[in-house]
């Protein structure tokens, strides 16, 4: 199993959803009031568009990063290569793929993800989240240098800004300089703010990467160091005594050494300047929170202790009140429960959705029931009041996990909740019999309907970068490919991770995967009901896979009759006949509903 990365899925194999007990009086709600019902679009900029070839990294910037291979032959991977064929720069390293896929870089920028606002927007997402940009050796960025500054190469000058950042002390905020590279993450918070959407950025305060400015200074000068208290030492460097400079690495991977805490949070040094960097990125230049980010996702939130969290969010709102807080947690909802109880985050990236998705939707044989899915959500929906259910990310996939297109291509397999067995089973590198290869029609449809039920449930759905596009992919890295645009050319896959080849699959963006879900993110956009409105389940027909629930909302009323199954079923149901309902996209009468093998109906009453 390789850690070049962090996950909180990694670290929380085998979790279950477990039951609530009951209920207690409803909780205030200290939620902000934008991110409820959000249609929130992933990006993990490093693969979504090379804006400016400019800046584009070299060999020597990702020094420090895995598989530590700076000095091989290295050039920008091209955009539209077969994604398993090794490129001539890289068979020159005599490794296999899954160690060059590593060191490749695309070129995607922040000027990539300006360039194409335009196309989010016309897709009808309105809720943005980057995994990290803050300057990092790696192509995930897990492994930050600092929080202060977002990476050169994700901006115009990456050697002016180098040279200008090295003229700062980090400990001294009045030194900061604001390099070209972070001016244009601000004019990119900007023009998402103009188009009435928000941004929020990736925050990973368990720990740094090892070249960060504070660890390098450790490493040098021990326990001299201004930054010695900073980090999880068990010994220092000392010939007499004979011992080794020895430290935590996250999760044991030496590359990030975990930042320093006690019994109240993480330690004064540390602390203070996440609270500084967080300053910055909500109130760069004390022009006011309209032109900072609107909130952070917390990466390894399980990580730091409770203490942190609820010191850091009290200063998060005192620089902007509605600022959105979501962590990545992969509990059970009992464990879940103390960090969204109003005093830290307002939701989290909701994994136990994703599960009880795949449970229902990707397995065949091994599905569960409508009534268990029912159930499932259920719990889910009442474990930590209204407010946040409405603000929860519900998610099919993200950059730690595989792609809906190819989990649906891979039925009855590991169940995805059972995580630390199904990473490795989902890895085509790991598991040859992993099927990597394009969705087939019905396959799609499967994912069509998936997408269709995300963005018709209650919460805030979550799309991955590229999955309204047709970019498929098994477990990190696979669901890392580069984004699939229609302007650009792309070679069909025809290579495995082996370099023997398979019969062509056709690489491209797909105008009609790309108007389903913006069909239905137009309709949620429209309906208060779908997006702000309460939750009933009407029907939970087992022996057909059919399951029918409404989303109301004062007289806005929603009827949503979906088919699991692999007929055409025939729905009937006495709310039928209790409202005049419509389809909700032809307008056309429906006193009757039959919904297609695999499909969905959407009614709206009159």
């Amino acid at each position: 199993m390789r850690l070049s990365f962090p996950s909180a899925l990694l670290a929380a194999a085998a979790l279950t959803l477990a039951a609530p007990p009951a209920r207690a009086q409803t909780p205030p709600d200290f939620t902000p009031a934008w991110s409820k019902g959000v249609v929130w679009y992933q990006i993990f900029p490093e693969r979504f568009r090379n804006g400016d070839p400019s800046n584009d990294p070299k060999a020597i910037d990702q020094r420090g990063a895995y598989p530590f291979n700076d000095s091989s032959a290295f050039q920008i991977h091209p955009w539209g290569s077969d994604w398993y064929q090794l490129q001539p720069y890289e068979q020159q390293n005599g490794r296999n793929v899954g160690y060059n896929i590593q060191r490749r870089r695309y070129g995607g920028d922040l000027q990539g993800i300006l360039d194409k606002l335009d196309y989010l927007q016309t897709l009808g997402v309105n809720a943005l989240y980057l995994t990290p940009i803050f300057w990092s050796p790696s192509s995930h960025k897990y492994d930050a240098l600092c929080y202060h500054h977002v990476d050169p190469t994700f901006g115009p000058d990456p050697e002016g800004d180098k040279r200008l950042m090295a003229t700062e002390n980090p400990l001294k905020m009045e030194t900061w300089v604001w390099t070209k590279a972070d001016l244009l993450a601000l004019k990119l918070i900007d023009e998402v703010h103009k188009r009435k959407m928000h941004i929020i950025f990736d925050g990973v305060f368990n720990h740094l990467g090892a070249r960060s400015f504070a660890f390098q200074d450790v490493e040098k000068n021990q326990q001299a160091s201004p930054y010695a208290d900073w980090f999880m030492v068990k010994s220092w460097r000392d010939a007499q005594k004979g011992t080794k400079f020895e430290y935590n690495g996250w999760f044991g991977v030496k590359t990030l050494p975990e930042l320093k805490e006690d019994s109240t949070g993480i330690v004064a040094g540390p602390k203070q300047y996440i609270f500084n960097a967080t300053q910055r990125w909500m109130n760069p230049m004390g022009k006011g929170a309209a032109h900072g980010i609107d909130g952070w996702r917390l990466d390894v939130a399980y990580d730091v202790g409770h203490p942190f969290w609820k010191s850091w969010r009290q200063w998060v709102r005192t620089l902007n009140p509605q600022a959105y807080l979501t962590a990545e947690l992969v509990y059970p909802i009992e464990k879940t429960r103390p960090y969204l109880r109003g005093d830290e985050f307002d939701a989290t990236m909701n994994y136990n959705f994703t599960f009880a998705v795949h449970d229902f939707f990707v397995q065949e044989k091994k599905a569960a029931t409508v009534t268990q899915f029912d159930k499932q959500l259920r719990e889910l929906r009442e474990a930590f009041g209204p407010g946040v259910a409405l603000n929860m990310q519900n998610l099919v996939d993200s950059h730690d996990a595989t792609r809906i297109a190819s989990a649906v291509a891979n039925p009855d397999g590991q169940p995805m909740a059972d995580w630390g067995k199904y990473f490795n089973w989902s890895q085509k590198g790991n598991n040859p019999s992993y099927n990597a290869r394009k969705p087939t029609a019905e396959q799609r449809q499967m994912q069509k309907l998936i997408a269709a039920f995300q963005l018709l449930y209650l919460g805030s759905p979550m799309i991955f970068y590229g999955d309204e596009a047709g970019l498929w992919g098994g477990n990190d890295p696979d669901c890392r490919k580069p984004m699939l645009w229609a302007s650009q050319p792309y070679a069909p896959e025809t290579h495995n991770p082996d370099q023997t080849q398979h019969a062509p699959d056709a690489v491209g963006f797909d105008p009609a995967l790309f108007a389903w879900y913006q069909k239905f993110i137009g309709l949620r956009q429209r309906s208060p009901a779908i997006r702000l409105g309460s939750y009933t389940t009407v029907a939970t027909d087992d022996a057909r896979q059919l399951y029918a629930f409404r989303r109301t909302l004062g007289k806005e009323d929603v009827l949503v009759v979906l088919n699991r199954g692999s007929r055409p079923a025939t729905f009937t149901n006495a709310v039928l006949a209790s409202r005049k309902y419509r389809d909700a996209f032809t307008q056309k009468a429906s006193a009757s509903v039959t919904v297609p093998a695999r499909d969905v109906v959407v009614l709206r009453a009159q």
